[in-house]
């Protein structure tokens, strides 16, 4: 068994970080306005968007907000969204991804009274809450499902583009995979990163499934099984190309996919769920509450801001055993005590 996968006793990272300075508050039941500044993909892309949006909308369906309104990637720059933002006098502006974070971070600063959620990027300022979290401990557990289901011990994965919020997952995926071959003594084969290397396959951006779909493509005739897309609606290339070959599964990411595209459950095994709805929704309550600050909120398999979800129909009653079931349980649960490293 390698170093790094050996059991440790350890503490768990710790899901909060102390605050170092405190936004200025508004008193505590003020409905906010909240504006979302949207990552490429769009408000329907089944993942990071629509669910970081959704988190916005339950907000507002619970009181937390007065309105709530989004800007979508379009041509124009992300500082020029940011900017629209704040043009429309909102409270509270969430930047969706990491490639918001540029332009987040000096628009919080040129606005001190205004609140800043963001959304796969560390806190700034004192009126910067960033919203963070440990995918690799979920996708650890993804890898080794995905190892122990594989049939031809060959399985893959790909980004968007290359950012560390995108490569977390594909490194926890590897070795995930590593791991289990460690355990069971086995040799399954992961084509699109190498965790030495921390080198690996992407398509560039996050919206042509055409490139995406000629990657899975690529990685079927090379014998891969079950493909993790890390990239939004990227999934859909491979879903689609899945259905079309019946040469291999998926795995999704973000939301969970039985709830956002049923359609294709027959083709994805399981999807690796980030907790983006929920962590959005407290940090505008934190604003509506009068308790807005930058504390650092990482979502871990501890606190449940990460998990996978359940398995459904065909994949949970006879193609993935009740032993492997069991095992990525526990494993899970070792993860989140800090007895098995993820790193």
């Amino acid at each position: 068994m390698k170093k790094s996968h050996k059991l440790v006793v350890a503490i768990a990272a710790a899901s909060l970080m102390v605050p170092v300075a405190v936004a200025p508050a508004n008193a505590a039941g003020v409905k906010q306005k909240v504006c979302v500044a949207l990552d490429t993909g769009g408000i329907n892309d089944k993942s990071f968007n629509e669910l970081s949006y959704a988190g916005a909308k339950s907000a507002l369906k619970k009181g937390y907000a007065s309105t709530i309104k989004y800007i979508p990637k379009t041509a124009t720059s992300y500082e020029e969204n940011v900017a629209q933002c704040v043009k429309d006098k909102s409270t509270v502006i969430v930047g969706v991804g990491y490639l918001l974070g540029d332009a987040i971070t000096a628009s919080a600063k040129a606005n001190p009274g205004i609140k800043y959620i963001m959304v796969d990027y560390p806190s700034g300022g004192a009126n910067v809450k960033g919203l963070t979290y440990k995918t690799n401990e979920n996708s650890f557990l993804a890898g080794y499902m995905a190892a122990g289901y594989s049939k031809t011990g060959v399985v893959a994965t790909y980004g968007g583009a290359p950012i560390p919020t995108v490569s977390i997952f594909m490194d926890g995926f590897a070795k995930g995979v590593e791991y289990y071959n460690d355990v069971k003594g086995k040799s399954v084969k992961v084509l699109g990163w190498d965790t030495a290397k921390k080198t690996g396959t992407f398509v560039g951006g996050f919206t042509d499934q055409v490139k995406a779909k000629e990657l899975s493509v690529a990685f079927e005739a090379n014998k891969a099984d079950v493909i993790f897309p890390v990239g939004g609606s990227l999934v859909v290339g491979t879903v689609e190309n899945s259905l079309a070959s019946g040469k291999s599964v998926a795995l999704w990411v973000d939301a969970d996919a039985h709830l956002a595209a049923p359609k294709y459950d027959s083709v994805v095994m399981l999807s690796v769920l980030k907790g983006l709805q929920i962590s959005v929704e407290q940090a505008i309550k934190s604003a509506y509450d009068g308790k807005f600050d930058n504390t650092l909120y990482v979502g871990t398999l501890k606190n449940k801001g990460v998990s996978i979800s359940p398995l459904y129909g065909k994949y949970k009653s006879t193609l993935i055993s009740k032993q492997l079931q069991t095992e990525v349980a526990d494993l899970a649960t070792n993860i989140a005590a800090g007895y098995i490293s993820a790193e």
